[in-house]
């Protein structure tokens, strides 16, 4: 029964992401963004693929401290190749395991921690990039230009300091066993996204684009927000409908908007399938010795 419904909930999503495709590429010129997309700039494609590569290495080793504050001591290697999978299964793989779910089934197979406690610091973990991504966005949207939102700068100032002390209360009272990391998980979260912010700067240059930049990063932020929400596959579909409507609110050319998105998820899935290499050859996890506990 289980499996039924796993099957039915990936079809939806399957399903939900080919409609908001299919609507998105009714209303924009696909052949523009296609030549849009081969003029970009190859030099800056590769400075945007490295920073993202960055951006995933500083997120395995965020995840890693929650591992470790479980006494599970992964050593960053095994770690690594364990969230370049997770990356593959859940970007290639939509109707098997997902990358999350893989992690937790290794992590309870090989160490002695409850399954309640992987799941709490997989969700933590979602939940920090969440947390710094909604800051990112506030931090730009209270700096920006934007004539719509001008008036809304305090709010988005203020918002700021208190979705952290909300997050840190949650943490608190739920999950107090990742108290002693809190602010050295948050810090790397804080350089995950900066890295993805520079990554998506680097493909803005790739399509010469040096007008509206803040608004265009203010969309990269807000529909990376969208995309972890677990309607869509992967987040496709719902990162271009974002994209598109986020252009068409701050006036800037859907077109462009939408090619942007097209080449962040080209620098994902070429990154994610790189995972395709553990899926074949059985990763061997290695651990080292944890002096004291959350080291």
């Amino acid at each position: 029964m289980a499996k039924l419904n796993k099957k039915v909930t990936t079809g939806i999503k399957v399903l939900i992401s080919a409609l908001l495709i299919y609507f998105i590429y009714t209303k924009i010129n696909i052949g523009e963004i296609k030549n849009i997309v081969l003029d970009s700039n190859p030099f800056y494609l590769i400075i945007a693929t490295l920073f993202f590569v960055a951006s995933k290495i500083i997120a395995a080793f965020r995840l890693n401290l929650y591992f470790h504050q479980l006494n599970v001591p992964l050593t960053q290697q095994s770690n690594l190749k364990l969230y370049v999978l997770g990356m593959f299964y859940n970007l290639f793989l939509p109707g098997g395991i997902g990358g999350d779910a893989y992690k937790g089934y290794v992590l309870k197979k090989n160490f002695e921690v409850s399954t309640k406690k992987i799941i709490s610091v997989l969700i933590l973990d979602r939940l920090g990039g969440l947390l710094l991504l909604f800051i990112f966005a506030c931090g730009l949207l209270a700096v920006s230009e934007i004539e719509k939102l001008v008036n809304y700068r305090w709010i988005f100032i203020l918002a700021i300091p208190l979705s952290i002390a909300v997050y840190w209360l949650l943490n608190k009272k739920f999950f107090d066993y990742v108290i002693p990391i809190f602010w050295k998980t948050t810090l790397l979260s804080g350089l995950v996204q900066l890295a993805q912010l520079i990554c998506l700067w680097c493909i803005l240059m790739a399509l010469n684009i040096t007008l509206h930049q803040i608004s265009y990063l203010i969309i990269f932020l807000i529909s990376s927000i969208v995309a972890v929400l677990p309607l869509t596959l992967g987040g496709i579909g719902s990162r271009e409908v974002t994209f598109f409507y986020g252009a068409q609110f701050l006036g800037l050319d859907e077109n462009i908007s939408v090619s942007i998105s097209v080449l962040f998820f080209l620098i994902t899935a070429i990154i994610s399938l790189c995972g395709i290499w553990y899926h074949f050859k059985k990763i061997k996890l290695e651990v080292r010795t944890l002096h004291t506990k959350g080291q």
